[in-house]
């Protein structure tokens, strides 16, 4: 079967499924009004970063959200934002929806290919046009990154009211790019271009907006997806949150990352205190200054104040659903988009630099961003995290976005809430170690609302795993299939087979995640046969879902950069003037000294 068909089936199976779908027939049916439902979706969240998975992170709404339903301790997802968001919109692989990788990120010779657009396809039906058809109203406030034409926005894709930004990340104090490739931060309310209050911070507003959108009553269902800034770079915190844990960061991310390790295994989400194998970007604490290390613990304290920003306002908004009657008929679903960030932008760790760091730096001060200590993560500050604290975020699991590591494609999910009354989950406070994907949570979501889902996608409803946390949902030889930016996995039962483009990792690595989820055993050659037939299923996803090589010399942050730059010609003169400047002006003091010296 040609590779583009399996595409094509599945937009036309999802298509009739909409199409015969009677208005509000569950309802009707069912004689009860079917549940709310809620999707709060954070950015960059490492899989250990909430108190329920064992982090120090004062995360007190989401931990009652799954003392009261289920957490997940083996869901995966994409390593980067717009190929999980695409999944989570569409049920369907996020090659087969035209989101191989974000937009920016895609090399010139894979972007004439149909997995390699950056956009979501506008032919595939989303969540949010099946529930809309099924008499929910349709809501969306935060980050879409899916597209940004008029055909592409959440507001022509099913959603009756949306606040959204259309980039990969922006400023969370004021209406400003985070990275010179976008010459503003693009804000759009129902369709419309928009503009920040000037009190505006992110994780406020955008839950600001998701309540007034849902408003005091409701006679129709709702549909809610939530999708927040934090923490995505840049880590910013209003500083009564960051100075919760000013002193918490101080003994390095060596120390954090074994802490966390300890807090996965008390709370049940891994079997037992795992030690993962040190990550070749995570430099030694102790080869720090004290000023270095300072500066470090600091910005770590702005990203767990961030998460815990996120998490006040996530509580704001479960208690408006409270005050409006509504909380026994809403059902919550909490997840990351990927794992923690850890690249540089901002300085030079150990052998880490931040790619094109010189200009970069140059736009910063271009564009009024700060690196002062005094005031990191307030308005105008500018942080990331870095490799060593995002290796700690994911406790012993192996590297973070971007990678296919677990600490990759491994996050916390959190399922919670009640239908008319009655609990979703059996047995509340539970851990399910069921393998889930992405594509998992729109059937999971069209299940819960009483809408039948498409047979043609791609993921499994997680249903059944809430009324028996040890169910399964896929047999031992169900495989399921990933790439992106050249790195790839096959997960398939208790068994991992990945690609990292890394060093003397840039080979295929075997691994049994049920007895080592840190992956430190690399059984590839131990278990030869069984490497090789995943192997071969991976190659056969690949070539059905027309995944295409990356360059040997791929790197997604150069990429990023270099074509943002390009497509702004005159902020790069201004960066090279801003760069050659002191070069000019020492040629000048030459030139005037030398002439001074002949006069005298």
């Amino acid at each position: 079967m040609n590779k583009r068909n399996n595409h094509w089936l599945a937009i036309a199976g999802a298509w009739v499924s909409l199409l015969l779908m009677p208005t509000a027939a569950f309802a009707q049916s069912a004689g009860v009004q079917p549940p709310n439902i809620v999707l709060v979706l954070a950015d960059d969240l490492g899989f250990a970063d909430l108190g329920s998975y064992g982090s120090e992170i004062q995360t007190p709404n989401i931990d009652q959200l799954a003392a009261s339903g289920l957490r997940f301790s083996n869901f995966h997802v994409a390593a980067s934002c717009a190929p999980t968001r695409a999944m989570l919109m569409t049920g369907l692989d996020s090659h087969s929806v035209g989101v191989a990788n974000i937009p920016e990120a895609i090399p010139e010779d894979q972007a004439h290919a149909p997995a390699y657009q950056g956009v979501l396809d506008t032919d595939v039906p989303t969540v949010a046009e099946m529930l809309r058809q099924a008499g929910y109203r349709t809501l969306m406030s935060g980050k879409w990154h899916l597209g940004m034409a008029d055909a592409e926005r959440p507001s022509q894709r099913g959603f009756d009211r949306t606040f959204m930004l259309a980039d990969t990340g922006a400023d969370n104090w004021r209406q400003r790019s985070y990275l010179p490739i976008y010459a503003e931060a693009n804000w759009f309310e129902d369709g419309e271009p928009t503009s920040l209050p000037e009190d505006f911070y992110s994780s406020k507003h955008l839950v600001d907006k998701a309540i007034e959108q849902i408003g005091s009553e409701s006679e129709q269902p709702f549909f809610t997806y939530l999708a927040f800034q934090a923490v995505h770079i840049p880590v910013q915190a209003p500083a009564e949150f960051r100075d919760k844990y000013l002193q918490t960061y101080v003994d390095g991310w060596h120390a954090l990352r074994s802490a966390r390790s300890q807090g996965l295994a008390n709370t049940g989400i891994l079997p037992a205190v795992l030690k993962g194998l040190p990550m070749p970007t995570t430099p030694d604490w102790q080869s720090l200054t004290p000023q270095q290390q300072a500066f470090e613990a600091r910005g770590m304290a702005v990203y767990a104040g961030m998460v815990d920003a996120m998490d006040y306002n996530i509580g704001r908004l479960v208690k408006h659903i409270e005050t409006m009657g509504a909380l026994d008929n809403t059902v919550f679903i909490f997840l990351s988009d990927n794992g923690a960030e850890g690249s540089l932008a901002t300085r030079t760790l150990g052998n880490n630099t931040a790619p094109l760091s010189a200009p970069f730096r140059a736009w910063m001060r271009w564009v009024g961003y700060n690196t002062d200590s005094a005031t990191l993560g307030e308005r105008d500050s500018y942080h990331d995290i870095g490799p060593g604290w995002a290796s700690a975020a994911v406790g012993p699991l192996a590297w973070y976005k971007f990678f296919s590591g677990e600490g990759g494609l491994r996050v916390p999910l959190v399922i919670s809430g009640a239908h008319n009354g009655r609990p979703i989950v059996a047995g509340a406070g539970g851990v399910s170690h069921t393998l889930g994907w992405a594509t998992d949570v729109m059937p999971t979501i069209l299940g819960l609302a009483g809408v039948a889902s498409p047979t043609q996608l791609h993921g499994k409803t997680l249903v059944p795993v809430l009324a028996d946390n040890q169910a399964q949902i896929r047999s031992a030889d169900e495989g399921i299939g990933y790439e992106l930016g050249g790195n790839k996995a096959w997960l398939q039962g208790d068994y991992k087979l990945v690609l990292n483009r890394y060093g003397d990792e840039a080979q295929w690595q075997l691994f049994n995640l049920k007895a080592d989820p840190a992956e430190t055993k690399d059984l590839s050659q131990v278990q030869p046969e069984r490497a090789a037939a995943m192997q071969v299923a991976f190659a056969q996803w690949a070539d059905d879902r027309g995944v295409l090589p990356v360059p040997a010399d791929y790197d997604q942050r150069l990429i990023v950069f270099r074509k943002g730059l390009m497509n702004r010609p005159g902020l790069l003169l201004a960066v090279a003037l801003m760069l050659l400047a002191p070069v000019a002006l020492l040629v000048l003091l030459l030139v005037w000294l030398r002439r001074r010296r002949r006069v005298s």
